[in-house]
């Protein structure tokens, strides 16, 4: 299995899991999940990040309370997360974004490549914090 496919792979996992765990039957109920990596396109994956992140309780990521809450106030439209007015500096040091998942029913697959860690982190905040 090459390094891409394992956060996708341990996602799929961990949300079989929950799914069949006692007590989590409100994760699957609430439809607020989402499986997020962070990727340095180029590089041999070693710099890879992921995280299943769940809103009900916010757990499975560095900044869960705060990604759940932005997400919730964005009604899980990513083109509403971040501070578009942050000044990042013109390094190109690009880094890839996906989350597939759901949020309040809705069926989400997000992925974009942005110049850098900080462009990323102002376009959508702390969703895809993925360092602690």
């Amino acid at each position: 299995m090459n390094r891409l496919t394992r956060p996708a792979a341990l996602a799929a996992t961990l949300m079989a899991t929950c799914l069949l765990a006692p007590g989590t039957t409100a994760h699957a109920a609430s439809g607020d999940w989402l499986s997020l990596t962070v990727t340095r396109p180029g590089t041999t994956g070693g710099d890879t990040r992921a995280a299943l992140l769940l809103c009900d309780p916010p757990q499975g990521h560095p900044k869960a309370a705060e990604a759940c809450a932005e997400l919730a106030a964005a009604d899980g439209d990513f083109s509403r997360l971040g501070d578009k007015d942050t000044l990042c500096p013109l390094i190109y040091a690009p880094v890839r974004a996906s989350a597939q998942g759901s949020w309040h029913g809705k069926r989400i697959d997000f992925e974009r490549t942005y110049g850098n860690a900080c462009e990323m982190g102002a376009e959508t905040g702390s969703v895809f914090a993925l360092e602690g």
